[in-house]
């Protein structure tokens, strides 16, 4: 399958939709962010001078997930309907996030789904960098995607 970015002299560009229907569209995407333990007790006790980490960063996520055409070039702005950003601590010593972006639109959203979870990891980590600069993002990935010409994509297990 050629690489749909590119026209035939190799130059970058945005790919017309015109002329695709418009669906309903769903993209789930996760992340993990290792931490310490004694880090994960913190944010999970509310304990962190810069507050509610796993508040804000929801807010972080759903905020990006709005601006992905902004942030990545080639990206349609999309009218998105919905945006759920989840954190969930993972003892002992992991946060794992998780988004579901949805758009009736002419193009797939999982840009969005990858922007909020990175971001949101982003932030979780900028929030706690102050107690453990040893964390990681890991396991950035596409997890779930529906709607569109492709039809569904499920990844399997692991």
């Amino acid at each position: 399958m050629p690489l749909t970015h590119f026209d035939d002299s190799g130059a970058a560009r945005m790919v017309d939709v015109s002329g695709k229907a418009e669906t309903h569209r769903t993209a789930r995407a996760s992340a993990l962010v290792r931490m310490a333990p004694a880090t994960l007790a913190l944010i999970r006790d509310r304990k962190l001078s810069k507050g509610d980490v796993l508040e804000v960063a929801r807010l972080a996520g759903i905020m990006a997930a709005k601006k992905t055409a902004d942030l990545i070039p080639l990206c349609h702005p999309l009218p998105l309907t919905s945006v759920k950003v989840m954190l969930t601590p993972v003892e002992p010593d992991a946060v794992r996030i998780e988004a579901t972006a949805t758009v009736f639109a002419r193009t797939g959203v999982e840009m969005e789904a990858l922007t909020a979870v990175s971001v949101a990891a982003l932030t979780v980590y900028d929030m706690c960098k102050a107690v453990d600069r040893g964390m990681t993002v890991d396991a950035i990935r596409l997890d779930e995607k529906d709607g569109g010409a492709s039809g569904h994509y499920a990844r399997p297990p692991a």
